[in-house]
């Protein structure tokens, strides 16, 4: 077989414009290394980028025939092809191959056809064919005779006959459109045994190829002798169409009589060794039925040759042909197959994203071998038809991996046929995370309360944060948003811990400096970029009973030692003459604590051997007042110890000394700087009492004007300063309070004490406590002191930030 030629010419590449598609042409059984076309160039992709976007090709069942060299783009034959061994008798014959590329990832479908070359020759299935015929038969009698194949295609495989020549025979052709030429010797001249007992021709076959190949078959003819009258068909060439058991009943008659018209049908004795492992005649009837399992896929026409024969001696024979066509049921399932690309999506993969390609075959033709799929459940990915019989699964809507992070799709792929029937393939696509949620607390705002005097370090409160995301994205770190407080930094006062978020304090608080410390903890991420949240700590100081009662000093003519401390003295002049339940002094006392804690009670203590004092203190106002008229037996110097107790738990106590010195009613007590001016006489009595009225009167008016005035004062104050930014931040020191009595009790504030509140944002608020004085009783000779005391209960505005 000279290909040479063949092989030295190069394919025709033809580029397919549209649908991605690009179509090549080589021919059969060239070399190796022979051209193909400039793939790279003709898809449109450059050198440069073959290597690193991964340039490879997929065919099934046909990888290693082509292949592309990745420096030049050039594809190129990798091994030997055979057009009969790949697509046997197919008229048209193609490799598909994908080519598939990444970043971005993108599909193309190449065609290589695959062209006929004339490598194969027409054959007959036997050597020899053997033809009995009788000396008697007609003129023009026919014989058919089995035809030679030829594996190639097209015009190779178009064959033409010719008879060796003789005297008895001709050659005639019967044409049989799409089925082929069969050959059938016609009798030409009458045979005569005893003269030529056989004849032996040769008939060949030739294709019309370029060159032309032929092939032989030795045509032995018999000469019988007998019989004159042989079966004759009704057609000399029979079609059928099957898709059941039964293929034909046979008609062959015979112009004798007896035996010599009783005829047996048989397959020809040249017929392949494989036709009766499929089909099984009745010697008798006649009938050609399926005798075992036919496939359209494997062979779709069958060519019989048939004799009968009748039981004459000698016999005569009389042939036919029949042509079975196999039509296609609806017997095999289409087959899918998945080529995953990418199985884990990122949740943020723009539409259209490739997420798997899918190839569906079927061995059917026409309406049974035509596969339509369908994907369940459609959403949020689709199938696009990329070519005949190939899909592409893509994304069709947006991801949210923190919704659902994983899909199980399947393809189902069902044929035309009736019933259709289908084949199924799954496929699962799991959602990559992408960092697209914020770390989220359960509440914008947490309240706590810690009692102060904590020791440093401990834990006051927990933080949590939860992030949808996943692995790194959902890792929450925490921290202080830092700001000042105050003169110091946040970070001086707590810490929070990265990763549990528990919040510590660092040092001990003092409900007296800080009643409220409000701050931010922001939550973050390890994502890229990170993504965080804040949420707000309000921490409330609670007060602790750490602070004993302390006695406030007065303007009195005697210094008050150790006023601060733990006790004082009070010296005061009382008159023997005055009656029971005159108040003769009043022991004043604050608690730098809040509450319960700063809420004071006095107690009179015991004298020294037990002797019951004339006086007594009232319980929550520390007035000392007399019992019952006092005697000469009093002692003229009455020294009393009055115990100050908070109501802590434990509570603290203070203790004052007060000195009473008893005078006669006669006599005239010391100058006090308590005495108003212009309001001390030198009698007692009735002008006394009436003095101390009108002061009082003009005291009350007073005090109610100034109030008045200061109220006013205060919230013009108020108001200029809420519109005027803070220049101490939120945080600053309030105002110094005054104690304010009252019939419960001292609810008093140390005048020392700087009350802050520290919030994050926002002006300072002003709230206005006013407490109202208590008057006391204007009677008895002590009515001077009374006077300097409730001068001393003025009523106190007190501001504080909040």
């Amino acid at each position: 077989r000279d290909r040479h030629g063949l092989l030295l010419l190069l394919l025709l590449a033809a580029w397919k414009a549209g649908s991605g598609q690009v179509r090549y042409s080589v021919p059969e059984e060239a070399k190796h290394g022979t051209f193909v076309g400039r793939i790279a160039q003709d898809l449109g992709l450059e050198l440069a980028e073959l290597v690193p976007r991964l340039f490879r090709l997929a065919s099934k069942g046909h990888g290693d025939l082509l292949e592309v060299n990745l420096q030049n783009g050039i594809l190129f034959v990798n091994s030997r092809i055979d057009r009969e061994e790949l697509c046997g008798r197919t008229l048209e014959c193609s490799i598909h191959l994908e080519v598939i590329v990444d970043r971005p990832l993108q599909v193309f479908h190449v065609e290589v056809e695959v062209k006929d070359i004339n490598d194969n020759a027409p054959i007959f299935s036997v050597s020899e064919q053997k033809l009995s015929i009788p000396e008697s038969r007609l003129l023009d009698s026919r014989f058919p005779l089995e035809g030679a194949s030829d594996a190639d295609v097209g015009e190779n495989a178009v064959l033409t006959y010719r008879l060796s020549p003789n005297e008895f025979f001709i050659l005639d052709i019967i044409n049989k459109k799409d089925k082929g030429k069969f050959p059938v010797l016609v009798l030409g001249k009458m045979l005569d045994r005893e003269e030529n007992p056989q004849l032996q021709l040769l008939l060949t076959a030739t294709d019309g190829g370029k060159p032309e190949y032929t092939g032989s078959v030795t045509l032995l003819i018999l000469v019988l002798d007998a019989n004159d009258n042989a079966p004759i068909f009704d057609r000399s060439v029979y079609e059928v169409k099957i898709n059941g058991t039964l293929v034909i009943k046979l008609n062959a008659s015979d112009l004798d009589e007896g035996s010599n018209s009783h005829i047996l049908y048989s397959f020809a004795t040249d017929v392949s060794s494989n036709t009766e492992d499929f089909f099984h005649i009745d010697s008798a009837s006649g009938e050609i039925k399926v005798n075992g399992k036919i496939d359209f896929e494997e062979t779709k026409l069958w060519k019989l040759q048939i004799e009968a024969v009748d039981k004459g001696n000698p016999p005569m024979f009389g042939h036919c042909t029949v042509l079975i066509e196999i039509l296609d049921i609806n017997d095999n399932a289409p087959e899918l197959l998945v080529t995953s690309l990418s199985l884990s999506v990122p949740e943020d993969a723009t539409l259209g994203t490739v997420i798997a390609l899918i190839s569906v075959t079927d061995r059917d033709s026409g309406a049974n071998g035509q596969v339509t799929c369908s994907l369940t459940p459609q959403v949020p990915f689709k199938l696009v038809s990329t070519f005949k019989n190939y899909y592409s699964l893509v994304l069709d809507s947006a991801l949210d991996r923190e919704s659902v992070a994983n899909y199980a799709l399947v393809v189902t792929a069902r044929d035309g046929g009736s019933p259709s029937l289908s084949a199924t393939a799954s496929v699962s696509v799991e959602v990559a995370d992408v960092n697209d949620n914020a770390p989220a607390f359960a509440q914008p705002e947490y309240t706590v309360f810690v009692k102060e005097n904590n020791p440093p370090g401990c834990h006051i409160f927990t933080v949590s944060a939860r992030d949808a995301d996943a692995q790194e994205n959902a890792l929450v770190s925490y921290s202080l948003v830092e700001r000042r407080v105050g003169e110091r930094a946040l970070s001086s006062y707590v810490s929070v811990h990265a990763e549990s978020g528990k919040v510590y304090a660092l040092q001990p608080l003092d409900h007296e400096e800080l009643e409220l410390l409000q701050f931010q903890v922001s939550a973050r991420d390890a994502g890229v970029p990170p993504l965080g949240s804040n949420v707000t700590l309000q921490v409330f100081v609670l007060d602790e009973n750490d602070n004993a009662p302390a006695l406030l000093p007065l303007p009195l003519p005697l210094p008050l030692p150790g006023a601060r401390g733990g006790g004082g003295a009070l010296s005061e002049p009382v008159s023997r003459a005055v009656g029971a339940g005159h108040v003769v002094a009043k022991v004043r006392a604050v608690d730098a604590d809040s509450g319960y804690n700063a809420w004071l009670s006095y107690e009179l203590q015991p004298a020294a051997g037990g002797a019951r004092s004339p006086f007594r203190v009232a319980l929550y106002t520390g007035e000392i007042s007399t019992t019952r008229a006092l005697d000469e037996a009093d002692a003229p110097r009455q020294r009393l110890l009055v115990l100050v107790k908070d109501h802590g738990e434990p509570a603290l106590t203070a203790t004052a000394t007060v000195l009473l010195s008893l005078v006669e009613s006669g006599q005239a007590p010391r100058p006090s700087s308590r005495v108003l001016a212009g309001g001390a006489g030198a009698g007692a009595g009735a002008g006394a009492g009436a003095a101390l009225v009108d002061v009082n009167v003009y005291l009350i008016v007073a005090i109610c004007a100034v109030s008045s005035l200061l109220v006013l004062t205060l919230l013009l104050s108020t108001a200029l300063r809420c519109s005027a930014p803070p220049s101490e931040g939120a945080c600053g020191p309030g105002k110094p309070t005054l104690v304010c009595s009252s019939a419960v009790g001292s609810w008093s504030y140390s005048q020392q004490r700087r009350q802050r509140v520290c919030s994050g944002e926002g002006p300072p608020k002003a709230d206005l406590m006013a407490f109202s004085p208590s008057v006391p009783p204007a009677s008895g000779s002590g009515d001077s002191g009374e006077q300097q005391i409730f001068r001393n209960e003025v009523s106190t505005v007190i501001l504080e930030c909040i």
